[in-house]
């Protein structure tokens, strides 16, 4: 596999249906008020936490904004030898456009 490999939303969705984890890496304001169901919120302090206890090898989706910053998210969890990585193109906008019934937020 390449480093990752960036995908749809929908692909997203089907990779979660199928056990991959999700790890949202925008601002903790900006999860609590809204993000994919099931989503992990994943910044500077939880980061070393989470890959220590992460399956290295688990599908593992990195979403962000717009589909830009979880690029570089990816390829740094790649070089935490994490081996099967996505990027999710549109990030979190287009999830909440595409699958707004998979949406959550942090108050609910």
């Amino acid at each position: 596999m390449d480093v990752f490999i960036c995908i749809s939303v929908e692909q997203a969705k089907n990779l979660c249906a199928d056990g991959a984890v999700m790890v949202d890496i925008r601002d903790p304001e900006s999860f609590a008020s809204g993000h994919a169901k099931g989503a992990i919120h994943l910044d500077n302090h939880s980061l070393a936490e989470f890959i220590a206890q992460a399956d290295l090898d688990a599908p593992t989706i990195v979403v962000c904004y717009h589909g830009h910053s979880s690029q570089s998210a990816a390829a740094y969890l790649h070089s935490q030898d994490f081996s099967d990585l996505y990027s999710m193109d549109g990030g979190f906008e287009e999830w909440r456009h595409v699958l707004p019934q998979l949406t959550e937020s942090s108050a609910e």
